[in-house]
Formats: structure tokens, sequence, C-alpha cells
């Protein structure tokens, strides 16, 4: 038996492996001693499209959180494999869902979207209660409790009717330990991150500080960038290509196991079944925004702040 998640068959996802344990820039770096916190974006600027009856009895959480996003966290966290043979590589990522602590209500926030400068609001599609909770935006907090990740938070959030369409993986680096420049005009640095973009762009970036020009010393942000179209020849595929023809080969690596399956399930139970207190509260945004408010709280308690869906992406070589 074959599991398919598309999002396994990009090349983008697949790569993540790639700069992770074939760069020795990344690979001694791909720990909490070094990274600060990891996030996973995957942002819709569509609605439902016609779709109000499944997405009634489904939710942006069940949809995407404990399937895709976590897909994408395990081929983040999974340790090396000895080898890229098949059960070397899903063991790994087994692991790592067995190792995710159990979200609880205060990890998640849910939100739907209202009418606003990009359309109409949830309860206004087609086969939608007119009273409807069902969440459309859902973002949550989560840890892999091993020792490689131990306090590192990995923030997830995915939503339709959001300020631009963007699936990517922002690995947030810790500041320097430091603060050489604590006295002059620079005192807060930008962070370093490594962007893993999976779409609609595929590539690569990496923020990092460089000395601007002139007298005085003064600190700017750069970022280096990689496109994959700039170095290779790009063809449709949205992921289920690839997929299918490794079932046909026999070839099992980008398949889900069974029990990886029942452990990313097992780690949202709390939030899809509250035993206490009442389901768990559902937030307007207005369409076109970056989501509700309260997701921006949930990061704030850590430090931590959402990067922005609407920035310019910038290509800078």
């Amino acid at each position: 038996m074959y599991r398919i998640d598309h999002f396994l068959g990009k090349d983008t996802v697949q790569s993540i492996l790639a700069v992770s344990f074939a760069n020795v820039l990344f690979e001694p770096i791909w720990w909490r001693e070094y990274i600060d916190s990891v996030q996973i974006t995957a942002a819709e600027v569509i609605g439902v499209e016609g779709r109000g009856k499944f997405y009634e009895q489904t939710g942006a959480f069940r949809d995407m959180v404990p399937n895709h996003l976590f897909q994408l966290l395990g081929m983040v966290a999974m340790e090396p494999p000895n080898s890229f043979d098949a059960e070397a590589v899903r063991y790994k990522k087994a692991e790592i869902f067995d190792a995710i602590q159990p979200l609880m209500r205060n990890d998640v926030v849910f939100g739907q979207y209202e009418k606003g400068p990009a359309g109409v609001g949830y309860r206004e599609e087609p086969d939608v209660a007119p009273d409807s909770t069902t969440e459309t935006y859902a973002a949550a907090r989560a840890f892999v409790e091993n020792w490689r990740w131990a306090g590192v938070p990995f923030y997830l959030h995915t939503g339709k009717r959001l300020a631009a369409r963007r699936t990517e993986i922002s690995v947030q680096l810790k500041p320097v330990p430091f603060r050489l420049f604590r006295d002059t005009l620079v005192d807060a640095l930008t962070p370093n991150v490594l962007t893993l973009r999976i779409d609609p762009a595929h590539g690569t970036s990496f923020d990092f500080n460089v000395k601007t020009p002139g007298p005085v010393m003064q600190i700017g942000a750069v970022q280096l960038s990689f496109d994959y179209g700039d170095f290779f020849a790009e063809s449709a595929n949205v992921g289920y290509e690839t997929l299918l023809y490794d079932c046909m080969l026999g070839d099992e690596t980008l398949f889900q196991r069974a029990d990886s399956i029942e452990t990313s399930w097992c780690a949202v139970e709390e939030v899809l079944h509250p035993k206490s207190s009442g389901p768990i509260a559902v937030h307007g945004y207005a369409t076109g925004s970056e989501g509700p408010a309260e997701a921006d709280a949930l990061l704030a308690c850590n430090g931590h702040a959402w990067r922005p869906l609407s920035r310019e992406s910038s290509k800078k070589k």
C-alpha cells in the first residue's frame, strides 16, 4: 500500500535533505545550539473554491497540519539516514513524528476569513453554514522532544484568502553570542534566516548582515538567493508525477508508513477533540490579510514573529 502525500513528490521538498545533509556550511549547525526557531508556511490567496461541503467537515487544521505540514517538519528535523534506502529514510522520519510533543489548545490559533479587500467571507461561500465556526486558518507551535531539537519551537501556519501564496520553510539561527555592536547605531542585528522556497517560487535564500559603505560602522541586511530556474530546466510538477512513477518502480522512500500516520494524528488529538473547555475559538481575519492577530501573540510570547507573507521577494546574488 502506497500512501500518497503530494508534498513529498515536489523537488523542492526533497531538496530539504540535500541542503541540510549535503553541505558542510549547514550540516554542523542543524541543531538546537544554533537554530533559534523554524517556521513552516503554506499560505493561499484562494478561498474554498466551491468546496464548501468538504471544508465544513474538515477545516484548515485537519486538512493541512497533521499531514502536509508535519511532513515538512519531518523532512527538516530528521536525523541523517545511513543511506537513501527507503526504509532507512522512513525510519528516521518516523522517529521525529514519535517525538513531537502532543499539541494542546494553547499551542494553536484558529481563524476564519471575513469579507475584506480580497473578496467575500467564508460564511458567504456556497454550501457553507451562515453561522459556521469552521477554521480556514490554523497556526500551531510544536516541539520535537529529542536531543537535537529540544527547546526549539516549530511554528506552522496555513490558511486561505491570505496576503500571498507562499509555501516555504524558514530556519532562523540564533544571534551571535557577543553583541559587538551594542554601543553603535546597529545594536539590533537582522536575524540570519535560511529560507527554503517550495511554492510558487522554487529556490533557497539566506539573510545575513554586512557593513554598509561609508565611514561609520553601520550594518545592512542583505540576501543571497538561488532560484532553480537559473540553474536547471524546470518542468511542471505538482508532486503526483514523481510519486506515481516511484509507485510503479516499487520505491517506497517518499511514501508514509502507517505508524508515522498514527503518531502524527495522535499528536493533534487534543486539538481535534478537546476533552475540556469546549471547542477552540475561531478568530476572524480580513481576506487579503496576514491572518488573525491572535496568531501573532502565539509567537510573541517567545519573542518571535511571523515572517510577513506580503514581503516583496528580493533576488540578489
